[in-house]
Parts: C-alpha cells; structure tokens; sequence
C-alpha cells in the first residue's frame, strides 16, 4: 500500500516534513512549466486514433532509487494485468503494451517522464507511480493534458488538496483513514472490555503523524486517557528512548504512527525492554507481508493489528483470479505478495470494466464514467468523491499465526481479533 512503506529520502536526502511540502511546491511548479500551455481540452488526451490495434498506456515507476523495492512491486501488477486482459482478447479488440520508464524516485524526472510520455511518445493513457511525492507532480501533468489519472499509491492529503478530478485513487481511501477502522473495532467493544488508557508514538510526516492524532482525537472522545503522545522527529533511528517513555506510562494501548523502519524500530525496542502492551497498533510497516517479520522476527509478530486493502484469502471480486494470475507468473506463495501489486493490477482491472461499460475507451470517457457508481476490483468496492478521495475503509488485520489476518468488519474477517496481544516471541 502507498505510503505503507514510504521511505522520505529522495534523491539521497533524506525528506523531513518541511522538506516533503518544499518538494511538492517545487515539482508542481514545475509540472506546469514543463507542461506549457494547453492546446484543447480532454479530448486531447486521448492520444493516438483509437481505431489502431495497439492501446498503449504510459507508466512512470522507482525502479531505481529508494523507492525501488515498491516500484518493482507496482510493475509486477501492471505486467501481470497486461498479460491477463491480452489473454482474453485485449480491451476492446486492441492489444495493451505499457511504456513503462525509471523515475528513480525524483519527483523532477517524474514530472519529465509524464511530459514526455504524453507529448512526445503520445500514449493513449497514462496510470500512476509509487507515492504521494510522485503521484502530485504527476497528476499534475495529467491534468494538463486532459488525461485521465488512476494512481495505485498516492493517497496523502496533499494529492486530494489538489482538487483534481482526473485523478482516482485506487485504494479503498485515503491513508491518513487506516487507523479509523481500528478505532470503529475497538468502539464495537462494550466499555469494559476497552482499553482503558493510551499511549501515541508517531513519524513526523505528513502520513503518519495525522493518522496517529485522529485516533486519538476519537479514542479520547470515546473517554480513553492518553498517558503519553510524542512526535518523533524523522531522522531518528533510534527509537528506544521514546519506547522508554512509553513503557513508563503503562498504557492499555499503543498506537504507532508509523511508515516502515521507524515501525521496525519501535517493534525492536518493545522487544528489547520486554515492553508488552496489551494492545498494539502499528499504521505502517506491519501491513508489510515480507519485510516485517524478516524485520522484527516471525515470532514477534502475533497479535499485531494492522490495516490493508487487499490480502492474502481475500474472497473480493477478482482477488482469487489476481492470486492465481500472480502465482502462475511470478511463483512463490499467497502470503508474500506485495499489496502494491494487487494496488497496480487493480488499476488495470478498471480500465478494463470502463471500456466494457461504455464501448470506448478515451480519457473522457474514463474521467466521466469512474465519477459515477461503485467499482468492484481486487482491492475493494471503490467509489470517489470530486478531487478522487476513495469513500470507503480499509480492513483491520491482525497477525495470527504468522500471516496478516482479517478481523474486522465483521463481513470481511475470516478470524477473531485476538484482544490481548500475546507475549514476544509466542
């Protein structure tokens, strides 16, 4: 999932929060210059004369950078898309290639790779990157242009900020809303079976730290006492003393606003100072299939809550046709396929039920009929609002014997929550 694991460094630097809003101010910028002025409206975007045999949709991936890992995962779902609607026929009788080109997650070469790939190789559509950083910029292109913009990993508040209504999230919604069906959960709970008290530890950035205050503006609303909060800076590795901290107040609850090493970090020093809250929330990084118990350890992982879109089991329209589709192509098993994957190839599934809705296929067409009705895909029933905010939730998981497990709602869980976290290394 987008941002799940979002590293701030970019082009070797690492990005603090003024540095993340510098960044976007700068490349949107200079997405509008490199752009020029615009020469028509949408129609414009629909590139080459769509009678040709080929529909060819242009991708700017980290394939290189520190984005890379993630990136490698989106191309791995887009790949997997082509090869599966080309196996039936392509979209509307026409074969889909992708014009796929590294980004090497700069938001400077992103807004360069959109530019180019719409004026100069004149693709007929072009989908997302990896993050909120390179979907901003991008977006940005997009919307010159007229094209449509269906992103599998941008969801950050500043992408919605942009009130732009090419552009679609293809996740259930918006990232800073993962901890809200934790918080749904645990107000599902009578009174007395409630954590009692809470204690919050986040990222300073524009994901982590968000999401953290709003369950704690509800949970506090709800009459849970916060015992600590603390907002750690992102250049902070260590993370033992603000676990110190958090251990002395003995809190009920611990919930980690959290990206992905700074999750590690935190599940490291519990561990070290046999620190067990009963409750543990970790936003980001936990979501991870692979990295987190490679990070923290299989046996650390147990009782974990955590949130996603798509999982390992998951019975939503497409998700066991993706499952099959992935494992014949790229082999290994259910439980260590990346979320970003089924993100990407979900993305794909869209622009093929638009074209089997409407008969066409342009980037009017995708902008108007996406703004209508609910969409069922691998990663969700989706629905957006004008600026392309997902209206729906994400699902609560938890890990139980070593794979992340859905527990809430309860129309989606395959297993009960476990309401107290066992002990580390069990």
């Amino acid at each position: 999932m987008e941002d799940n694991r979002l590293s701030l460094r970019v082009g070797g630097h690492r990005w603090c929060r003024r540095g993340f809003l510098a960044a976007v101010a700068a490349t949107t910028a200079a997405a509008l210059t490199a752009c020029g002025p615009a020469t028509g409206g949408p129609a414009q975007g629909a590139g080459k004369d769509p009678g040709k045999d080929t529909l060819t949709i242009g991708i700017s991936l980290s394939l290189t950078g520190d984005f890379a890992d993630p990136g490698k995962a989106a191309k791995r779902g887009y790949d997997l898309w082509v090869s599966d609607v080309n196996a039936r026929g392509g979209v509307l009788g026409r074969k889909v290639s992708l014009k796929i080109v590294d980004d090497t997650s700069n938001p400077n070469q992103v807004t360069t790779n959109y530019t180019n790939l719409i004026t100069k190789d004149k693709v007929d559509l072009v989908v997302g990157p990896y993050s909120s950083l390179l979907t901003i910029p991008a977006s940005q292109v997009a919307k010159r242009y007229g094209y449509a913009f269906l992103e599998p990993a941008g969801g950050g508040p500043k992408v919605f900020a942009q009130h732009l209504d090419n552009l679609f999230f293809v996740q259930p919604a918006a990232i800073v809303k993962q901890g809200d069906i934790f918080v749904d959960y645990l107000l599902s709970l009578p009174p007395t079976k409630r954590p009692k008290t809470a204690a919050y530890a986040s990222l300073d950035d524009p994901f982590a730290a968000p999401l953290a205050d709003d369950v704690r503006r509800r949970l506090e609303a709800a009459g849970i006492k916060t015992v600590y909060a603390q907002t750690y800076p992102d250049n902070l590795t260590d993370l033992t003393p603000v676990i110190t901290k958090v251990a002395s107040a003995k809190p009920d609850l611990l919930v980690s606003g959290t990206q992905s090493e700074d999750a590690y970090a935190q599940v490291k020093a519990m561990i070290q100072l046999g620190f067990n809250p009963r409750w543990l929330f970790v936003s980001n990084g936990a979501n991870n299939p692979v990295e987190f118990p490679d990070k923290v350890g299989k046996d650390n992982t147990e009782g974990i809550f955590t949130t996603g879109d798509w999982f390992a089991g998951s019975k939503q329209p497409g998700a066991p046709e993706f499952v099959k589709a992935y494992l014949a192509k790229y082999g290994g098993a259910e439980t260590d396929i990346d979320t970003t994957s089924a993100e990407a190839y979900s993305v794909g599934t869209l622009i093929e039920q638009v074209a089997k809705k409407t008969g066409k296929l342009d980037n009017e067409t995708i902008i108007s009929t996406l703004h209508s009705g609910t969409w069922q895909i691998p990663v969700g029933d989706l629905s957006w609002d004008a600026n392309g905010e997902p209206k729906g939730h994400y699902t609560l998981v938890q890990w139980q014997k070593n794979r992340l497990t859905p527990v809430y709602p309860v129309d989606t869980a395959v297993a009960r929550p476990l309401t107290t976290k066992p002990a580390w290394g069990k």
